[in-house]
């Protein structure tokens, strides 16, 4: 048990230093190219790329049924295209929901989770400019 937890922990730290090091150099590429972006077109491009490949992953994994299909899930959903972009993984959730029926609940989800993470994000700026 020990060795699959360190091992499932080592698939996912290795795909995420690929990701968000992909995450990286795709922002210095689009800083580069579009310099008056500061870094939106990467983050929108890492997005749409980040939820493509997941579909393209999750899809073959479903097609193709292996041993290996726990790993590889870690390795490349969670790890890399986990770092390279959260997104992906919130698309995955709500296509799921969507797919299974949820569809008010993927909704919702869609919803509370954009609306929510930025509310919290103007907390957090709120909360550091109050004190400091």
């Amino acid at each position: 048990m020990e060795n699959t937890i360190l091992t499932n922990i080592s698939l996912v730290a290795l795909g995420g230093a690929i990701g968000a090091s992909a995450r990286y150099l795709f922002g210095i590429l689009f800083y580069n190219l579009l310099p008056s972006s500061n870094g939106h077109y990467s983050t929108l491009f890492v997005n749409i790329a980040g939820s493509l490949l997941m579909g393209i992953l999750i899809a073959m994994l479903a097609r193709y049924p292996s041993e290996l299909n726990s790993n590889l899930r870690l390795f490349f959903a969670v790890g890399i295209l986990g770092s390279f972009t959260t997104f992906s993984t919130f698309s995955l959730d709500f296509v799921t929901m969507y797919e299974n029926g949820q569809i008010m609940e993927a909704m919702t989800y869609a919803l509370i989770s954009v609306t929510a993470s930025i509310l919290a994000l103007f907390l957090g700026l709120q909360i550091v400019r109050a004190i400091f």
